[in-house]
């Protein structure tokens, strides 16, 4: 016997990457789903539950700050401790949160699953380590892309299934839905994912955690509660700056520390801050539109441009959405070895900002329906790209804690999109009913931002995957 053969870990057959793929997507996508579909049942579940609108916001501002901050964690979890362990043990998590939200019947009880499910956010990031770990070259960029997309894409979908459950089933339905696929991806993981052997040196650093869990909590907070304390109150500045004092706090640590939680040497070169900036301007570019598509359709005629919509009907103005975003994540291997990631990026930024300068001059239903289809398309190509450029960035060992960074740096412009969404509608209220200048002075700043964000592409450093021969290329799928 060699002498290292005792210490050799057990051989098992390598599972196929189209395998890992489906596994990889179905955990991804029930995760995705989850994320949204609450968002047209609010009203539903607050009349349920007997609560307040402000009580009832907390699913969506709870599962928030747990997804922001577990992301990051899990990612570098899966670099230490192995990537396969580290999926299995966040999907049977999020099962846990949901199987808690469906029976639950008071609000605190739902809030507590909604905090367990945000957690899974680590899927993606470890999807994305999984993949550069298991997969030969030519494979890589197009199941990236496609992992990317389908945060979008499960987005969407989870508006019209939420919008669909609302208006026919308990708001329960929402959680006992996405249950199964959850546990089945589960032991999907388990059986046919190989466990990498590559792992990052060093530990956890839990004061790091800590103090960025602090941090980014309180920051997220006070950009939540901005349209109950208001953007420039005492409340929200207050909590803002402890927030960002905490957040200077954690970044000194961490440059200071022999085992950091997040390589911040690793965060400053320009390939990795470039694409963060460029994932925070689409977030933030991106959902500011997404979420005021289905209500600009459900608001009456008596408004002079709203549709008078259904729940599920608003919802579906984002089916061409969701669908370009598929799309274009199923060809995005395609895209990379013709033009690269960078490029991508770049016309997929300028593609969405199209779309939503279109928006602030659309006013008939098919006008909505073309810009949701072009936002579709430019998100899908840019959301497939910000996946390859963060990967091909960074040594294989962190990739799990860098593609963590770049979801949570997403979801907080995400969130900023939100609010600021939210506030402008607001602002321009008159008898209770939302006023157009509100919409389109939303989707003017939508497309500025997005074109700030083609401005961050052009900073990203050009890279590409290696190339395979002509006669390999051919034979393998996007």
């Amino acid at each position: 016997m060699p002498p290292d053969a005792r210490h050799s870990p057990p051989t098992r057959p390598r599972a196929r990457p189209d395998v890992i793929v489906g596994v990889l997507s179905l955990g991804a996508l029930a995760y995705a789903v989850l994320s949204s579909a609450v968002i047209p049942a609010l009203p539903v579940i607050q009349r349920g539950l007997h609560t307040s609108e402000t009580g009832v916001t907390w699913l969506l501002t709870g599962f928030l700050l747990s997804a922001s901050v577990g992301t990051a964690i899990i990612g570098k979890l899966g670099d230490l401790y192995g990537k396969r362990r580290m999926l299995v043990w966040t999907l049977l998590v999020l099962s846990a949160g949901t199987l808690l939200a469906a029976v639950a019947t008071s609000l605190p009880v739902v809030i507590a699953g909604r905090v367990v499910q945000g957690v899974a956010g680590g899927i993606f990031p470890l999807a994305f380590s999984i993949m550069r770990d298991e997969f030969p070259p030519e494979k890589i960029p197009g199941s990236i892309g496609l992992m990317s997309s389908i945060l979008g894409v499960g987005g969407g979908g989870g508006l019209v299934i939420g919008g669909l459950i609302a208006e026919h089933l308990s708001w329960h339905w929402l959680f006992w839905v996405p249950l199964i696929p959850m546990l089945v991806a589960a032991a999907c993981t388990w059986r046919f994912i190989p466990e990498s052997q590559i792992r990052a040196a060093g530990r956890v650093n839990w004061l790091s955690a800590s103090l960025m869990s602090t941090g980014m909590c309180a920051v997220l907070i006070a950009i939540a509660q901005t349209t109950v304390w208001g953007w420039g109150s005492a409340k929200t500045l207050s909590v803002l700056a402890g927030g960002l004092a905490v957040c200077a706090v954690w970044i000194t640590a961490e440059f200071r520390s022999a085992h950091p939680l997040i390589d911040m040497s690793l965060m400053a070169e320009r390939g990795v801050w470039a694409t963060n900036l460029a994932a925070f301007l689409l977030g933030a570019g991106m959902y500011s539109a997404f979420l005021l598509l289905p209500q600009f359709a459900q608001l009456p005629r008596n408004t002079g441009f709203g549709y008078g919509s259904s729940v599920v009907a608003g919802g579906l103005y984002l089916l061409p959405c969701a669908l370009g975003m598929g799309l274009l994540g199923s060809v995005a291997g395609r895209v990379e070895r013709r033009f690269s990631s960078r490029f991508a990026l770049i016309a997929g930024s300028a593609i969405s900002a199209v779309a939503c300068g279109w928006l602030v001059l659309a006013s008939r239903p098919d006008d909505m329906l073309i810009c949701s289809a072009l936002l579709g398309i430019g998100i899908g190509l840019a959301f497939a790209a910000l996946g390859n450029l963060i990967v091909q960035a960074v040594p294989t060992d962190q990739t799990g804690v860098a593609s963590g960074m770049n979801t949570v740096v997403r979801t907080l412009g995400g969130a900023v999109g939100g609010q600021v969404a939210a506030t402008l509608v607001v602002d321009h209220t008159t008898h209770a009913l939302p006023r157009l200048t509100g919409f389109t002075d939303t989707f003017a700043l939508s497309a500025l931002l997005l074109l700030i964000c083609v401005l961050a592409g052009l900073v990203v450093p050009s890279r590409r995957w290696p190339q395979v021969p002509a006669a390999a290329d051919a034979s393998v799928a996007a």
